[in-house]
């Protein structure tokens, strides 16, 4: 689904890597670690088409993700590791606005449903700046929720400031998805089991 070529990624004048090559087939679980600084959000960001690389090139099913754009985009949910809400908007509105953003548009309906998945039934209604750190986080995951006939999720840092309940509904989300032949690439500072076959892990800087 997703090949990586020769990638290397620069800052300034520092080198963060180089030289990265990997296959991502469907129904893969990819875990990207490393320390601080050593260009794990950097390298999301060029998987996902936000940032371009030094090197090297990014494909989707053969073909490079630049010359795909909204194709690409309609098959990626990206969640970064800021739960990016609006304070003014309600729980409900902040994931419709998301999806729609992400190309994929959602009924009522079907964000209600998101929301329940991830435990925010009672606050579906309520304005994000009541919301606490990892109920914001959990209006973020919700698109995975509703992220209907999407492929291929990339996650950064996904369950910062969530609870042990709502780790364990995200890694089933995670689990259902590689089940169905999708592909999830996320970041983590901890070691989060999810039941799949294939799972691999790239040590940025190690």
């Amino acid at each position: 689904m997703l090949e990586v070529s020769d990638l290397g990624c620069v800052r300034g004048e520092r080198t963060l890597f180089g030289g990265l090559e990997f296959t991502l087939e469907p129904g893969t679980l990819l875990r990207v670690a490393g320390r601080n600084g050593s260009g794990k959000t950097s390298l999301l960001r060029i998987l996902c088409g936000l940032a371009l690389p030094a090197r090297g090139e990014v494909r989707w099913r053969g073909e490079p993700i630049r010359a795909l754009r909204e194709e690409f985009h309609r098959q990626l949910v990206y969640i970064g590791h800021a739960p990016a809400v609006k304070d003014d908007l309600t729980a409900r509105e902040n994931l419709e606005i998301a999806c729609a953003l992400g190309g994929a548009p959602v009924d009522g309906g079907t964000a209600a449903s998101a929301l329940d998945r991830v435990g925010l039934r009672e606050h579906a209604g309520l304005p994000a700046r009541f919301l606490s750190q990892g109920q914001r986080r959990r209006v973020s995951l919700a698109r995975l929720a509703a992220a209907g006939d999407s492929r291929l999720w990339i996650l950064d840092e996904p369950f910062t400031a969530l609870d042990t309940i709502a780790i364990g509904v995200v890694q089933e989300m995670i689990a259902g998805h590689l089940d169905a032949g999708g592909a999830v690439i996320f970041t983590s500072h901890q070691e989060v089991a999810v039941a799949t076959v294939s799972v691999f892990t790239i040590e940025l800087g190690g």
